[in-house]
């Protein structure tokens, strides 16, 4: 359902997920292009009334967060950045990724050969 998500609904989603909570105040600051606050408010509303979002009562007004697992949501977002950018390969996107230059942790690089292993695994 997400990807169907006008643009702003999808990014007002995204940034919430990434909180993993807030209040319309701390998601219109997190936001890359803000929108006012009476704009972020109603496009939580929205999310809230697909579903996506629940709100609850707090110190500094409702804080909203993801109904959906953020596991979830970051499972699809990266399929569709797979499907989109490297033609369904997720090697292909593993090693884009690696080549951003970043250092891997010594755990982080065990992590990942743990998954190459049982991907391979899984196809053989």
């Amino acid at each position: 359902m997400i990807e169907s998500l006008p643009r702003r609904e999808r990014e007002v989603f995204e940034t919430l997920c990434r909180l993993e909570a807030g209040t319309a105040a701390a998601v219109r600051n997190a936001l890359s292009d803000p929108l006012s606050d009476s704009a972020v408010r109603t496009l939580l509303s929205r999310l809230d009334a697909k579903g996506l979002v629940e709100r609850a009562s707090g110190p500094d007004g409702y804080v909203y967060s993801p109904v959906q697992r953020t596991e979830t949501v970051a499972a699809g977002a990266l399929q569709r950045m797979i499907d989109t950018f490297f033609a369904g390969s997720a090697a292909s996107a593993a090693t884009a990724l690696l080549g951003l230059g970043q250092t891997l942790t010594p755990d982080e690089a065990a992590a990942l050969e743990r998954a190459i292993d049982d991907a391979v695994e899984r196809k053989s």
